[in-house]
């Protein structure tokens, strides 16, 4: 019985990750939930569980009182007689341990007493599992779809099961169950029925821990994430910064023949990605997020966030972007608001001076731009 109740405890904490002392804490306050079903109470009820053969004792603990009629509660009490014959040395006044066979208890108090060990190990199992998902809070699983629930798609982890919300996805993506996708981790909630996890396809860290887990240079440090601006499902636009000048930061990013920029496209479902140099200086750092327009002249207000761009004729319509979504994401990424005019349009701007853009700074310095879609890979120079 305790060779098999030893070998089942091994399985439990092997499988549902249960600490065994866990597992008896729960068989000695089920013993003692028998006991107060059976005798009325148990605080006088101990429980002493060997941890190594699994062999158990269960005893109350008896005052020893004269004669039996002096005993006015029997779960506390015990007379001198009945002691002698538990211990021959027990005398008056002594507190005996005398043992509860838990053979003795009747069907209620011993189905009350499983009640009381599964819920120990459901509790215990939800633990477990909230614990482990609550790490990955803010990081990149990956997970298989199982089922639509109304508009929202049901995804299991593993152990547990998360939610993509409809608000979570990206527009005109279609998942099939048994589908293997990889889900960013919103946020992980402990409830009453176990941890409750929302997963998202659309929040822009996703791209992130994408790009910190496919390339190493990120993972190590070298190569720096500076900012990210995204539209699900359309483009995105990463700046990146290499601490060590040997290293190029971009060309890290997107690995021999693109290989590490297209995997992440394809778990992205073909959403472009832009990659770009982050600078220091405003101005440049402006011109790199524009790309691929050529830039003119900018001119950066920091302490206003603002800045003003001039682009070719020709070059404004791919500065903007199809439906402004270029200068939209390039804005985001830099933290500026930018103002893009046509050098026809400058010029006939009020109080416009065109020499006045190329004093404040010469953007002379090459910039790269890199536009992954579908596997190709494009290199244009900044104006000079």
């Amino acid at each position: 019985m305790n060779k098999e109740l030893m070998e089942a405890l091994d399985i439990l904490e092997k499988e549902k990750e249960i600490s065994k002392e866990t597992l008896f804490e729960a068989i000695e306050n089920s013993l003692l939930t028998a006991c107060k079903n059976h005798f009325g109470k148990a605080d006088n009820v101990k429980v002493e569980i060997d941890r190594t053969t699994g062999d158990f004792l269960v005893y109350a603990e008896k005052e020893v009182v004269p004669a039996a009629e002096d005993v006015e509660d029997d779960c506390v009490q015990i007379s001198l007689e009945a002691a002698k014959a538990v211990s021959s040395k027990a005398k008056v006044g002594d507190i005996l341990h005398v043992e509860i066979k838990s053979k003795e208890f009747g069907r209620i108090a011993t189905q009350n007493a499983k009640n009381v060990i599964l819920q120990k190990i459901r509790e215990e199992e939800r633990s477990v599992i909230y614990n482990q998902y609550y790490e990955k809070e803010k990081d990149v699983v990956t997970g298989v779809v199982q089922r639509y629930v109304g508009k929202n798609i049901s995804i299991n982890l593993g152990k547990t099961d998360a939610m993509l919300n409809e608000s979570e996805m990206v527009k005109g993506e279609i998942f099939k169950p048994t589908e293997r996708i990889k889900v960013y981790v919103l946020e992980v909630k402990n409830t009453p029925k176990g941890p409750r996890i929302n997963v998202s396809r659309t929040h822009p860290e996703l791209v992130k821990r994408l790009f910190e887990s496919e390339v190493t240079e990120i993972k190590d440090g070298t190569v720096e994430i500076k900012s990210i601006a995204r539209e699900a499902g359309s483009r995105t636009k990463i700046a990146v910064w290499s601490n060590n000048p040997n290293v190029d930061a971009v060309g890290a990013c997107v690995g021999m023949n693109g290989a590490r920029v297209n995997a992440i496209v394809e778990e992205l479902r073909g959403e472009k990605i832009d990659i770009v140099n982050w600078d220091e200086n405003p101005g440049l750092f402006i011109q790199n997020a524009l790309s691929p327009a050529k830039i003119v002249a900018v001119f950066a207000d920091p302490d206003e966030k603002t800045a003003k761009v001039v682009v070719p004729d020709y070059q404004l319509s791919l500065a903007i972007g199809k439906e402004g979504q270029n200068a939209r994401l390039a804005a985001r990424l830099t933290g500026f608001k930018i103002d893009i005019k046509s050098e026809t349009q400058a010029k006939d701007a009020p109080g416009f001076r065109y020499e006045d853009y190329l004093d404040e700074e010469e953007y002379s310095e090459d910039g790269q731009y890199e536009d992954y879609e579908e596997g190709e890979f494009e290199e244009t120079p900044a104006e000079e």
